[in-house]
């Protein structure tokens, strides 16, 4: 089409100044990493749950392992899991169940009768991936050793529960809500200040942690809760997801979803232990999603439903460390994230 007074068609400049202040910059950017999102979003959850394989299982071990059928059955067991078993000595066996209660060990292996017998202690709260693996394996390298086994689980999980999956699910749920609830407060309360913005991002985390146990544990009864403490894990970890979204707003401003979908979706939720037991991920990832916040919710979480008193700090840690850093970020360069008001001067009386 013509251009300008002499109909001068746009040089290549003008076309590509012509598109950056259109709104097809945008949605083009936003086409490529929407592409490229569902990718990673596919391969991280595939690659850490579609096929657990296990690459050490912690393991109490009480009475004469070194006894030779007792070894073999050891040996049996690692080659069964192509895996080994990570062997903590223990002198007796209420020792050895302090250590499951601690979440030392997965498994507890009593030999007996010079190594003929053996006795598989397994815990499906621990993790249900691991304990089902064991309890698979142990009967079949029991026969081919000529050692007697018996297994037990001496910490099922909960009926309403079989598969040890809704603590994944109350966590996953906690981190969604909590940026979503904060991108929401971006765009739709765009006018409240820090201290405003932080102080509903608290309400709504209560609320909705609060929500979200009463739905599972009263509603449903998939759980049964320690109500307080798990309700106030959930609420820790929205205002922690929600805060983190803020610092990513402050710092990236419209872009803010992308490195927040990164942290806590495609990387956190994958390695956090949830839905596939830390021994069977991946060992970087296993390590990493110990210091992220879903890894920590899900972390504090099993802790409080199945081995209450044994409660450990370093998930609050995590979490607490995440909602500092991210309440820091805000505050500090606030005058950069979207939103806020400046306070009006009142009139001066007449």
């Amino acid at each position: 089409m013509p251009h300008g007074a002499h109909g001068r068609p746009p040089t290549r400049r003008e076309r590509w100044a012509a598109f950056k202040e259109s709104p097809f910059l945008p949605a083009t950017v936003l086409v490529l990493i929407i592409t490229v999102a569902a990718g990673l979003f596919a391969g991280s959850y595939t690659y850490t749950m579609a096929n657990p394989t296990p690459r050490h299982v912690p393991t109490a071990v009480v009475g004469g392992v070194d006894e030779v059928q007792g070894k073999g059955f050891v040996e049996g067991m690692e080659k069964a899991l192509d895996a080994s078993l990570k062997i903590h000595t223990y002198d007796s066996r209420a020792a050895a169940v302090r250590a499951v209660d601690e979440q030392k060990v997965f498994a507890i292996l009593e030999v007996r009768e010079s190594g003929r017998a053996v006795t598989l202690d397994v815990s499906g709260a621990s993790g249900a991936s691991v304990a089902e693996l064991l309890e698979e394996a142990a009967p079949a390298v029991g026969k081919a050793t000529g050692v007697a086994v018996t297994v037990t689980d001496i910490k099922p999980l909960q009926k309403g529960d079989p598969r040890g999956l809704a603590i994944f699910y109350i966590s996953l749920a906690a981190v969604i809500i909590g940026f979503v609830g904060a991108t929401q407060l971006s765009v739709n309360a765009r006018a409240l200040n820090p201290l405003e913005r932080i102080a509903f991002t608290v309400v709504y985390a209560l609320l909705g942690g609060f929500t979200i146990a009463a739905v599972v544990d009263w509603l449903l009864g998939a759980l049964d809760l320690p109500f307080v403490e798990s309700w106030l894990i959930l609420a820790f970890t929205m205002f922690t997801s929600g805060m983190v979204f803020t610092m990513f707003n402050t710092l990236f401003g419209r872009w803010a979803m992308i490195p927040t979908w990164g942290l806590m979706v495609i990387l956190g939720n994958p390695s956090s232990g949830g839905a596939v037991s830390w021994p069977l991920l991946p060992s970087v990832l296993g390590l990493i999603g110990r210091w992220l916040p879903p890894g920590a919710s899900v972390n504090a979480q099993h802790t409080a439903v199945y081995f209450a008193g044994y409660q450990h700090w370093f998930p609050f840690l995590v979490l607490a460390g995440w909602a500092l850093v991210s309440c820091a970020v805000f505050l500090t360069w606030r005058h950069r994230h979207p939103g806020g008001r400046t306070a009006v001067a009142a009139h001066a009386s007449g």
